[in-house]
């Protein structure tokens, strides 16, 4: 199975950004890492897999960096934002990313794209010994229903439904198998991860990912 191409249609990518913040202190899409923001890295990174890519977040601190999609469920966590993001799609396949995950490289984006179109699953999700990465995972358009019911039932937790559903799991062992490390999905958090990383993970080969120059700073 190809790897998704610029002309490929079906598949859309969108980094979501706008949580509380509140360890690092400022919103984390404007924090900087190795010389770029963080949105502009998750952007880039998106951008490696299909240029159909949209933020999910509000329109007034983001729209200027790219195409916004803000949630029809405000305030109900990651799932409200991936509900948006499917309800505004026209692709078949979606790649979700956090703004918070800079350690991702190009090549797994790839990969986790492939695997996706290579099966009938609704969801294809990593998951690293017990823990999910429903922000690192590729959507059908077609969840959006089962987001929807769960949104209207006040059901915010996404793993819950991933036992409802036909799941594509990436374990970690097959992960390893693949040539990737499961470092690469740590949350940066708070300042002092900005510190951390594998330089090999941060650093994919020359030509792979070409990073946008960081855009202006916001006011806090």
């Amino acid at each position: 199975m190809s790897a998704p191409h610029s002309s490929d249609s079906s598949f859309a990518a969108f980094v979501l950004v706008g949580g509380k913040s509140s360890r690092m202190g400022r919103d984390k899409a404007f924090v900087e890492f190795r010389g770029t923001t963080l949105l502009a890295r998750a952007l880039a990174l998106a951008r490696s897999v299909t240029p159909n890519v949209s933020i999910v977040g509000r329109r007034d601190l983001y729209a200027a960096l790219g195409p916004v999609v803000e949630d029809q469920f405000p305030d109900r966590g990651p799932l409200g934002g991936i509900h948006a993001a499917l309800s505004q799609s026209d692709a078949a396949f979606n790649l979700m990313l956090a703004v918070d995950m800079p350690l991702l490289t190009a090549g797994f984006l790839t990969y986790l794209c492939t695997q996706a179109q290579a099966s009938s699953a609704l969801v294809t999700v990593p998951q690293v010994g017990s823990r999910w990465q429903p922000l690192c995972a590729v959507y059908r358009k077609e969840f959006v229903a089962v987001a929807a019911s769960a949104l209207r039932q006040d059901h915010n937790r996404i793993d819950r439904l991933f036992t409802e559903i036909p799941v594509q799991v990436l374990s970690e062992s097959s992960l390893d198998r693949a040539g990737f490390s499961a470092s690469q999905f740590a949350n940066f958090n708070s300042p002092a991860d900005l510190t951390l990383g594998d330089p090999a993970l941060d650093e994919p080969a020359p030509g792979e990912l070409a990073l946008e120059p960081h855009p202006p700073s916001v006011p806090d």
